[in-house]
Parts: C-alpha cells; structure tokens; sequence
C-alpha cells in the first residue's frame, strides 16, 4: 500500500525561506555579463529589482518574472496557491498587470501521488484564475525535493514601471502585510502554530499584491517592492541602496501576524532568518538593546509577503486608507525615506 509522506517532511526548506542568502547570491553573480547593451531592457540584472522590463514600444512594457520553492504547508492544494500568489507578486510590484504564467514543477515521483500533484497544480491555476491570467505551459522535471512555482508575463505602460530604487528623500513607508510567515512555517513544522494561526497565514500568503498594480498609476507612489525572502530589512536595503538613500523603519508601527511576536519570543526562527542578518547586518542599525527575537521578526523570511510602498508624505495618509479599503487590513505606515546615509535604520 502506497504511503505518502508529509510535504514538509520532503523539503530541506520551504517557501522562500529556502532562497540564497544574499551574500550568496552576490557572490554567484559577481562575474555575470550586466545586460546593459539592450536599450528595450529598462529593468535587468544591474538591480535587485522584482522583475525584469522590456521596452516594446512608447505605451508599453512587457515584464517577466520567475519564482519557485519548495513546500512551507503540507495540503497541497495551498502549497500551489501561495507559490503561484508569491509569484505573480512581482509583476505586481512592477506595477504590471499579469498576462499569463508558465508552470515550474519539480516533484519525487516515486514518493508523492499522482492526486497529490494534480492539487499542486489545480491550487496554482486557481490563484492564476483569480489573478485573471491562464497557465499556458510550463515544464516538469522528476526531483528529488518537491518544487512548484510559476514564470508570469505581465504588461504596463512605461510611465507606470515602479523600480525599488525610485524611492525620494521624505517618503513615507507602507508595508501592506503582517510579517512572521517563516515564524509560522517553522511553527507549522514543530507542530505548535496556535490555533486560528493556520488559516491566518493561508489568508495573507494566497492574497494578491494586485493592489500594486493600482498604486503604480499614481504619481505620488514613487517605489514598490515585494518583501519575500531576505525578510524586510533585506529587501529594504535593497530599495535604499536603489535610492541612494537611507531607510528609518519604525519597529512599534510594523504591521505583524497575531501569534508571530509570542512565537519569536519562545525562539521559534528559520535558518534563513539567521543567514540574512549575517549578509546585511552590517548596513543595518538597531536600537540599542533590542531583543534578538525582534531581529528575528526583521530578517525573517517572508513568503508571498506584501509590498514595501514609498509614497510622498503628502500622500501618504491618502495611500494607506486606499490599501486597506482594497482588502489589506494590516497595512501600516512603517517608516519613512531619509536623505542617509545608505542603510536601513530601525528605532
């Protein structure tokens, strides 16, 4: 009789906890030819941006994106739906509007049932559906770790590109989701995420940053990005460094998942939270005598987290009422955009 093991237990890591670290990363493309000779390509690898661009002609842009990870939640069903929500994020947090999407699929054949998959696969069309766009293709592989994610293509005119790097002295930050998603995974996987936890982070990780497409099309939002897995100290500082300017994060006003605080406080982390702080920290400054369980809430790995949105302070009030009537009732004002130095500040 076939015994199917748990998806979890199938994975080193999961969700976009299992990213490089960004160290790693930097390392690995530290001697990759820049795409500079493309006049069409506005966005390529000279940034740490969501997404790639492509110019077609003077009304638009074609953006092109490719995300994928290993399991974070055992039902295969969310599985495929936060995977395929995570990755449509990125043409969102372009300020795109997705097109399409190709399927990535990596599955242990020999340990994982063909309806077991097939809920993989049906969870991502159903978000796909949901985000308005079809699967049209994809590529499969036999693996040895379970891997499900998408290629998306999406559209926008090219005065609506948000780059993470745009952002102006004076900005005021908005975070539009509660973080804690690598808390409550590691939770999930010691088998002592509280009750309610589950269904909290299901809601937040299979909710489309569709809201970022809308915000590009106003001129007073001047930088979006999605926070994922370098949590969102590391993701900040790549919009500060982007900028050329500093980041002020304001540790009180971050938005954060209900139980996630009490999890970190009990010393619930993932390894990748530990392995982005040793990437960033040293551009990073912390208040004096901040809990380490705090830091693991800044540098925790955020899977389909929400957008980082820099917003001219007029604005910002305005923005923030817009988020949340769309749907995103943690977004919160978190910071603000200072002249610098190049680093992310937290008090």
């Amino acid at each position: 009789m076939f015994s199917e093991p748990r998806l979890t237990s199938l994975a080193h890591g999961g969700g976009c906890g299992c990213k490089l670290a960004p160290s790693v990363l930097r390392d690995l493309l530290a001697e990759q030819p820049l795409a500079q000779a493309f006049p069409q390509l506005l966005v390529g690898n000279e940034s740490s941006d969501d997404a790639a661009v492509w110019q077609v002609d003077d009304r638009t842009c074609v953006i092109a994106t490719a995300d994928f990870f290993m399991p974070m939640v055992d039902d295969p069903r969310d599985f495929g739906r936060i995977a395929a929500t995570n990755a449509i994020s990125d043409i969102y947090a372009m300020g795109g509007r997705p097109i399409m999407a190709l399927a990535i699929l990596g599955m242990p054949i020999d340990k994982l049932s063909v309806p077991t998959v097939r809920a993989i696969l049906a969870g991502g069309a159903e978000i796909c559906a949901e985000a308005g766009i079809p699967v049209a293709g994809g590529h499969s592989i036999d693996a040895p770790e379970p891997i499900y994610g998408l290629a998306v293509i999406g559209l926008a005119a090219p005065e609506d590109i948000r780059r993470n790097g745009a952002a102006q002295a004076g900005d005021k930050l908005i975070l539009t989701k509660g973080l804690g998603v690598g808390i409550y995974s590691a939770a999930i996987k010691k088998g002592v995420l509280p009750s309610g936890g589950y269904e909290e982070m299901i809601a937040t990780t299979t909710l489309l940053n569709r809201i970022g497409g809308e915000l590009s099309r106003d001129p007073a939002v001047h930088a979006i990005t999605d926070v994922t897995g370098f949590g969102i100290l590391g993701h900040g500082l790549e919009m500060a460094k982007g900028a050329g300017l500093g980041l002020r994060l304001e540790m009180g006003a971050l938005p954060v998942l209900a139980h996630a605080e009490a999890l970190a406080e009990g010393g619930l982390a993932t390894g990748a939270s530990t392995r982005n702080w040793a990437s960033y920290g040293g551009d990073v400054v912390l208040p004096e005598g901040l809990p380490d369980w705090r830091l693991k809430l800044l540098t925790d790995p955020q899977t389909s987290g929400g957008l980082l949105v820099a917003v001219a302070p007029e604005a910002a009030e305005a923005t923030l009422a817009r988020i949340r009537a769309a749907g995103y009732d943690r977004a919160s004002l978190a910071g603000e955009v200072t002249e610098g130095p190049v680093r992310v500040e937290v008090v």
